[in-house]
């Protein structure tokens, strides 16, 4: 599929994705892009983030991408049920945040937690990092596995955000091309 021919909705995680961020940079260069809003950035609630992004889905009037990161990629997993069969047609989920291994800040809705354990209905490619602070290799395998997704991994790249120098992240592009031209 093209960009062009999709909505993508662009699922920020915890504190949302500043201006320097690739999503950000992403979401000003792909006409079809747009943030979904999903309440409290800073005090994540599960219901609000979750009901938020069901609803984009279903607002959106072309087959729709998620591209999502941290947090937003647990939204998703935990929305995904929810969504109109066959609308997704499939989901791009970077810098998986392992909060039942790692401490869960408090200011983060614990019902995020377990973290969904079901094939997701949709394609989909789990993006990790040998050196992501807030998840292990081990573990992004192991959830993409329960998942159906595929893996990528992006070698020593942190959490794939700005602190780890992924502004541009052209390499991220690059692969969501390749995970774009398997759709239908």
């Amino acid at each position: 599929m093209r960009t062009n021919e999709l909505d993508i909705l662009i699922v920020p995680g915890w504190t949302n994705s500043g201006p320097d961020h690739w999503q950000s940079r992403w979401e000003a260069k792909l006409s079809t892009a747009r943030r979904v809003d999903l309440g409290s950035w800073e005090h994540p609630v599960f219901t609000e983030w979750t009901e938020r992004l069901v609803e984009a889905v279903a607002r959106a009037t072309r087959p729709v991408l998620l591209v999502a990161h941290s947090l937003g990629v647990l939204a998703v997993t935990h929305a995904a049920p929810a969504f109109e069969p066959g609308k997704v047609k499939g989901a791009f989920l970077v810098g998986l945040p392992d909060l039942e291994q790692e401490a869960r800040p408090p200011e983060i809705d614990p019902r995020f937690v377990p973290i969904p354990r079901v094939t997701l209905p949709f394609p989909s490619v789990l993006v990790h990092s040998s050196s992501d602070p807030y998840c292990t290799a081990v573990r992004a395998h192991e959830f993409a596995r329960l998942w159906g997704s595929e893996t990528a991994d992006a070698g020593d790249a942190g959490h794939i955000n700005t602190a780890s120098g992924h502004g541009p992240w052209p390499e991220g592009l690059m692969r969501l091309a390749g995970f774009l031209k398997d759709l239908s």
